[in-house]
């Protein structure tokens, strides 16, 4: 399956802050960090560690480090509003970005921008992006990644719809899905439903 539901009882309850139309532009970047944080930790779960040994105050004591390279991509600029949650969790990962703008009478989105680190053949990319509504984004983003050699790419979003699901499975069905939750589907306008609106707008007070 393309999907993988996080059912943590803490993501929940952030994702009911994050739907409220009664929550401002403060208490929504606070909710919106701390479920990017719960789901990003859950995408990364099977990331390679290395077995290693630290000295403590009191001796050595075996632990493990994250190995692998990991390259995380906000697709600009909502995506921008899960980054310093995500890098709390890796802060030596790379950064890379990718732009897209989603025309509103068609719903088609356009690439203006990207900007990767070199060598994503060997880096575990995690690509952020809170809503995966038609799926066009995402696929537009993972066609870029891959055109750089990217070949491990997972997503990350905060609420899903069917048709967008089904748009990455039929582009690219190896990417693994990470989301709370499946809505219903899509209104004409092609907004998520019942979603929680226009993620940036409500982040950046630009409803």
């Amino acid at each position: 399956m393309p999907v993988h539901l996080v059912d943590h009882p803490l993501v929940h309850d952030a994702l009911v802050s994050l739907r409220d139309k009664h929550t401002n532009s403060e208490h929504f970047r606070r909710a919106a960090r701390r479920i990017s944080v719960l789901l990003a930790a859950e995408a990364m779960r099977t990331l390679p560690a290395s077995d290693i040994t630290v000295d403590t105050p009191l001796g050595p004591a075996p632990g493990r480090r994250v190995a692998p390279d990991v390259v995380v991509v906000p697709v600009l600029r909502a995506g921008l509003g899960m980054l310093n949650a995500v890098l709390e969790l890796v802060p030596h990962a790379r950064v890379g970005h990718i732009g897209l703008q989603r025309d509103e009478m068609t719903a088609v989105a356009s690439h203006y921008y990207s900007k990767l680190p070199a060598s994503l053949d060997a880096s575990w990319v995690i690509v952020i992006d809170p809503m995966l509504a038609t799926g066009g984004s995402a696929v537009a983003a993972l066609d870029v990644l891959r055109r750089a050699g990217a070949k491990r790419v997972r997503i990350v979003c905060i609420v899903a719809a069917p048709e967008g699901i089904a748009l990455v499975e039929r582009h690219h069905p190896d990417v693994i899905i990470y989301t709370p939750v499946v809505d219903r589907g899509l209104n004409e306008q092609k907004f998520i439903v019942p979603g929680l609106g226009d993620f940036g707008d409500r982040l950046y007070g630009t409803v």
